[in-house]
């Protein structure tokens, strides 16, 4: 038997002080208080549960669109060092035979994770967020126009049963024509729909959300902007409290300002952190893929064509981040990247929150956010 012990644990929903876990089998067999050491003692600091990233492509030298064993090992090894417990594997728009394919892989993967994960070292993608083909030309940002294609019931249908009913995400364009047929239909089939890549005016934006959309996809970024006649998507986003949203918290994507803006408006209960993070996360400046395409990274900007190519950001930096451009209180901080995507994405019974029987895959964290240390499956993961 493992014990974890620290000054307070959040456990989702409520904080515990002086917490005392013990883990048995890369389970928590029990949680208890009071005792100041274990196994693993993290004096100041505070245990939460393993982040959760609802929109990340790649780390670590590799695309998830590999979809490899190779691929999702060293992704899924790199995250867990990061405090990442569990991911949405995300597609972006190529050619459709090479999305299927792509998509077939993935859900293989998804359904036999020994493949990949034999030794329990890696973090898991639980689903896949489908990012593309329906996206808005005059929004695409890096998506290669060539490939978008119109919103297609039938399309999407071929691509949800590539990804065998993993497919829990889809990014969609509010005004593209059909938009809200397809968003009706993905929301019949279990599929969430964010709204994203899009410069659709307000009237466009309310009929996708009449049809079941939830949230929105990086904020800010790729969006039509905010005007106080035409609000548009953005206005809508940022004044629809029942809408989730994302936000690629690295100080690039975002401006610590347009952070605090974001916060205030969307709040701890429906505010996402994620990091859109491609291949090169984790790994030197260099030239790395994003789907099909080469990206050029220096400085921390992942760029394709002079424009933002996803990121090299971490849950954890985004988090530190958040802290330090907000102010939060870092229990409200750990929800945006726990407790509140796996609600909008249904997994709230498998992520998000520490509980007995649950796998033991948890953070240690300080009062600023900073990642002390990673628990996956009961162990430190080392990077």
């Amino acid at each position: 038997m493992r014990t974890l012990s620290a000054a307070s644990l959040w456990d989702g929903s409520r904080l515990l002080e002086n917490p005392f876990l013990a883990i048995e089998d890369g389970r928590i067999a029990s949680i208890g208080s009071g005792r100041a050491s274990g196994t693993h003692h993290f004096p100041g600091a505070t245990l939460a549960p393993a982040f959760f990233d609802v929109h990340i492509h790649g780390a670590a030298g590799h695309d998830v669109m590999e979809a490899t064993p190779e691929a999702l090992r060293a992704i899924g090894r790199f995250l867990a060092s990061r405090g990442t417990g569990s991911f949405l594997s995300t597609t972006v728009t190529a050619p459709l035979d090479m999305t299927l394919r792509a998509l077939d892989g993935l859900a293989r993967l998804i359904d036999h994770p020994e493949t990949f994960d034999a030794d329990h070292r890696a973090a898991r993608p639980i689903g896949i967020h489908l990012e593309g083909p329906f996206l808005s030309r005059a929004k695409c940002g890096v998506q290669p126009k060539e490939y978008l294609l119109a919103p297609d019931i039938a399309v999407f249908d071929k691509l949800y049963e590539a990804a065998g009913g993993h497919a829990r995400l889809m990014t969609l364009a509010p005004e593209l024509p059909g938009a809200a047929e397809l968003a009706a239909h993905a929301t019949r089939r279990g599929v969430r729909v964010s709204m994203g890549h899009s410069d659709a005016k307000t009237a466009e934006t309310r009929a996708v959300l009449a049809a079941g959309a939830i949230s929105a996809t990086h904020t800010f970024n790729a969006m039509r902007a905010l005007d106080h006649r035409e609000p548009g998507i953005l206005g809508i986003v940022l004044t629809t409290h029942t809408l989730f949203a994302e936000l690629v918290c690295d100080g690039i994507h975002t401006t610590p300002e347009i952070v605090d803006l974001w916060w205030r408006a969307k709040g701890p209960e429906r505010a996402i952190l994620i990091t859109d993070a491609m291949a090169a996360a984790g790994m030197p400046d260099g030239e790395y893929t994003l789907g099909n395409f080469p990206v050029q990274v220096a400085n921390g900007r992942a760029m394709a064509r002079g424009v933002l190519a996803g990121s090299v950001l971490t849950l954890d930096r985004a988090l530190a981040n958040f802290v330090a451009f907000t102010g939060a209180p870092l229990d409200d901080a750990l929800r945006l990247l726990t407790v509140n995507p796996a609600l909008m994405t249904g997994f709230a019974d498998q992520v998000g929150s520490i509980q007995v029987g649950a796998p033991a895959n948890l953070v240690a964290v300080d009062s600023a956010g900073v990642l002390l240390a990673s628990i996956h499956q009961g162990e430190l993961a080392a990077a």
